[in-house]
């Protein structure tokens, strides 16, 4: 099956009219350049058309988006920036709970759509600050959802696996009953009904276990522990969907170009538990002597639960998009690839 998106790190430039380097006649980029992969021969041309004129990229929307200084909000950032104006916005510019703030924000921009990549997402420290996690997690998408129904404008908000207790034997559909385990799962389903309560016009996107080129994640804690103490214990009883935050702004924007509204679960393909991911980091990474054992989750002293199993099916997705999410193994092997390679080049 043909790989949905483009390497990580590839990138979209700018070229004048007609084919660009690379470029075939079936509209496919090489090297640094776009990856077009039409579904039948000749509509490659047409769907390039659409993206240039005359040298200039055609920008079809004005996107507000915020926390575009995040993990995601970067690639949200990378992948929308060559088709539409977006207007990007984090803690320094707006206090996303306050709803006058969201109202004014919406107000000066005037954007055709909002995209809410912001939000409180340590999970541990959620339990010692529910306050402030509501606040973000919930209250903000209140305020975000109001000030875009009044306006008409479609709203984008990611959620998480951690909606779902675990207690399933099979991946979680966008109808699975949702029962929360932790402080960080509650606020999230609490942001998903305001959002579902005060509009129809709403993208809403369960992601999980996400990793990127900026910010924190487990990726880079597993890579700094092993380098500095040569020996790691790692969960083995915990079991989800590593996904590539490169992979699911690509997907983000595939659903907006298909129209679509309502709940949408969208994770790399595949799963693992965390000590089969740490496993795959440390064999990428050629730290393959360094020692990795797997431990239960009731041997770490966590502040918050977390469910034993929160895969989730994507099938809704594919079936809307034709596409498919690649593998959590391939995904991160792009990923790796290009943050490997950066280094080497001081970026």
């Amino acid at each position: 099956m043909r790989r949905l998106f483009a390497p990580y790190g590839t990138q979209y430039r700018r070229h004048p009219g007609g084919r660009g380097p690379g470029q075939t006649q079936a509209g496919r980029h090489a090297g640094n350049y776009r990856v077009l992969r039409p579904e039948k021969s000749g509509n490659g041309r047409a769907r390039l058309r659409s993206f240039f004129k005359g040298g200039q990229i055609l920008k079809n929307m004005k996107v507000l988006l915020l926390g575009h200084k995040g993990m995601l909000g970067n690639d949200l950032m990378a992948q929308f920036k060559y088709r539409h104006e977006v207007i990007g916005m984090d803690r320094e510019e707006i206090n996303i709970t306050s709803a006058s703030e969201c109202r004014r924000a919406v107000a000066d921009v005037q954007p055709q759509l909002v995209i809410n990549a912001a939000g409180f997402t340590n999970v541990d420290a959620c339990e010692t600050a529910k306050e402030e996690c509501f606040a973000v997690n919930a209250e903000a998408v209140k305020n975000i959802a109001e000030a875009c129904r009044d306006r008409n404008i479609t709203v984008i908000h990611y959620s998480t696996d951690y909606v779902f207790d675990g207690n399933g034997n099979r991946p979680y559909t966008e109808d699975d009953p949702c029962n929360p385990i932790n402080t960080y799962g509650a606020s999230k389903l609490t942001g998903e009904h305001h959002l579902r309560r005060l509009t129809d016009n709403f993208i809403l996107i369960r992601t999980a276990w996400l990793y990127g080129a900026k910010g924190k994640n487990f990726v880079q804690a597993i890579l700094e522990r092993a380098r500095s103490t040569g020996q790691l214990t790692v969960v083995n009883d915990q079991t989800g969907s590593p996904t590539c935050t490169r992979d699911l702004a690509a997907a983000t924007e595939l659903l907006v170009d298909k129209n679509a509204r309502g709940i949408f679960h969208v994770t790399n393909r595949g799963s693992c538990t965390w000590y089969d991911f740490a496993r795959k980091i440390l064999k990428e990474a050629r730290l393959d002597t360094v020692e990795i054992l797997p431990i239960k989750t009731g041997e770490l002293q966590r502040a918050a639960k977390r469910p034993a199993y929160s895969v989730m099916s994507a099938q809704k997705f594919v079936t809307l998009t034709g596409k498919t999410m690649q593998p959590w193994q391939l995904a991160f092997s792009d990923y790796f690839k290009f943050i490997s390679s950066r280094t080497c080049s001081g970026a």
